[in-house]
């Protein structure tokens, strides 16, 4: 059943259509402050719904930037052609949230000489700080060293035109926002069913968890800064979401994509989009499985081998691995989380097939088809109402395992358990133990990266983790190929370039590219740069 909080849907469309028509830049500055405004909880809460617009949206198809994903055409960012761009909504969309944030901060106070509790105002600034430290790290993520702006300024402010501050200036902001976020919001536990959606203490500390670990291992790997610190905090923030009891894995992998995963129910989640209602209540939508369909985000060979057989060992260590003769042969004996990511014959699918067979190598070009999101039901309704999980547990005991390899060289047993063996149970693929590890001739590090990428697979995580691991530089120029080609099944409407091997290529080798001294950011929009000449490129631009 669909389980939702209509009041934060009806708020969030509400707040789309009220300001649609006017400049999203000057929202703040304009809209909210009449002195009639900032006086009672709805005000603060309307204020506050604004934010939400700002979470990502579906289909998540920036895995074609990654090894884990190819479109229907070379992604330019994944093969080294792009150039810096005149506008970029990836620079512009998180300022005009920050500035939608400070204003809430700054003048949510004045609720308090209206009788309202100092709590309830409290929880409404933590949440804007959420929002504000969710915006600096898309930018810091991208970008690096970006302007840093904690309050509202007028147009003709002459710190709109200052230099970028270091990237870690903006870091310490975003912690420090985190922890009031973490201070003042509540635990899942302690809220209603129609708050559900909002943010939570233990999104801000999952959400912590995930910038820390970027960070410090970016600083380790890329050799700057002070990446024991962010270890730590990411340590941290981990061990403390872990230990609010708050959270556990939901009972089915591939039910966490479908309408079964939503709702407090499913306490994996931390952090939602939420879509809704349903076709007579519709209010927010989306269309992934189309998009995905027709070839938004395939799932490529390098992902497909990255799953390991059912006996807990890589391909080219089980003995239960052959080189497949047929489709199916590829799924055979494999971690099940394979199974429920990956289309194979027999799956529900379409109403013009409502059973899959093979992918359509016109749009499936890899030769496999991303099955996230798919739903009959949705398929023959044109949209699709399944909230999108932003944040959810799974990614925090990820986070916890990989930290603490990276701080102690080493992961015991005992703290295997506790977080990836916790996945590896769910999906019935063999835990691993450092005897295990050692037999097979493993190692741990990439064990650990391994689980992470199979876990999170088309969720948007592997581009950002070969960027904070330096691994992007010999990763992504590596020629990205497809499935087996299996002539009798896949047939000849389309005859796709293949190698020696029989695999699929989508693009050689030659074709891509990755410059380690330009390309581990990216670059500034060059109107940016004319607004504000004190602004720099980023190197190589």
């Amino acid at each position: 059943m669909k389980y939702q909080n209509k009041n934060i849907i009806i708020g969030l469309l509400t707040m789309i259509i009220s300001f649609s028509s006017c400049d999203v830049d000057r929202f703040p500055e304009t809209a909210l402050s009449d002195p009639s405004y900032w006086r009672n909880e709805n005000d603060l809460q309307l204020a506050a719904n604004y934010l939400y617009t700002y979470l990502p949206t579906l289909p998540v198809t920036t895995d074609v930037w990654s090894d884990d994903a190819f479109g229907t055409a070379p992604n330019p960012v994944s093969d080294g052609t792009r150039i810096a761009p005149a506008t970029d909504g990836s620079y512009n969309t998180p300022y005009r949230l920050i500035r939608a944030a400070n204003n809430i901060i700054e003048k949510a106070p004045r609720a308090t000489e209206n009788g309202l509790e100092t709590e309830i105002v409290q929880r409404y600034i933590a949440e804007a700080k959420f929002f504000r430290a969710w915006a600096y790290f898309s930018l810091v993520q991208r970008f690096g060293d970006v302007p840093l702006i904690l309050e509202s300024l007028t147009e003709d402010d002459e710190r709109l035109f200052a230099p970028a501050n270091d990237r870690e200036e903006v870091l310490e902001a975003i912690y420090l926002d985190l922890d009031d976020a973490v201070a003042f919001l509540p635990v899942p536990s302690e809220m209603s069913g129609e708050e559900y959606g909002r943010v939570t203490s233990t999104a801000a500390l999952g959400f912590k968890s995930r910038v820390a670990l970027f960070e410090g291992t970016r600083a380790k790997y890329h050799g700057y800064g002070d990446p024991q610190m962010h270890l730590n905090l990411a340590l941290e923030a981990a061990e403390s979401c872990m230990a609010s009891n708050e959270h556990s894995l939901f009972g089915d992998y591939f039910d966490l994509y479908q309408y079964e995963g939503e709702g407090p129910g499913n306490s994996e989640n931390l952090l939602v989009r939420q879509y809704g209602v349903n076709v007579s209540e519709s209010i927010l939508s989306h269309v992934t499985q189309r998009n995905l369909e027709t070839g938004a985000a395939n799932p490529t060979k390098a992902l497909a081998d990255a799953y390991l057989m059912v006996d807990g060992l890589p391909i080219d260590k089980s003995p239960l691995y052959d080189e497949p003769e047929s489709i199916m042969d590829v799924f055979e004996n494999r971690d099940p989380r394979m199974w429920d990511t990956f289309y194979k014959e027999g799956d529900e699918y379409t109403g013009t097939m409502p059973v899959f067979t093979v992918p359509s190598l016109s749009f499936q070009r890899t030769g496999f088809a991303n099955r996230r999101y798919a739903n009959l039901t949705d398929w023959q309704n044109s949209r699709s109402y399944i909230d999108y999980t932003i944040i959810r547990y799974a990614e925090v005991l990820l986070n916890y395992a990989e930290v603490i390899y990276e701080i102690n060289g080493a992961i015991s047993d005992e703290e295997l358990n506790n977080s990836i063996n916790l996945l590896r149970n769910r999906a019935g693929v063999v835990p691993i133990s450092n005897a295990f590890a050692a037999t097979n001739g493993l190692d741990m590090l990439e064990e650990i990266r391994r689980e992470r990428r199979v876990e999170l697979a088309l969720e948007g995580y592997r581009y950002w983790d070969l960027i904070r691991w330096k691994t992007a530089e010999d990763v992504l120029p590596e020629a990205i190929l497809g499935n087996f080609y299996f002539e009798d099944e896949f047939g000849t409407d389309v005859t796709p370039n293949v190698n020696e091997d029989n695999v699929i290529v989508l693009q050689a080798e030659e074709n891509r590219s990755f410059d380690p001294d330009r390309d581990y950011l990216w670059p500034l929009p060059i109107n940016e740069l004319g607004l504000n000449p004190a602004l720099k490129q980023n190197p190589n631009w």
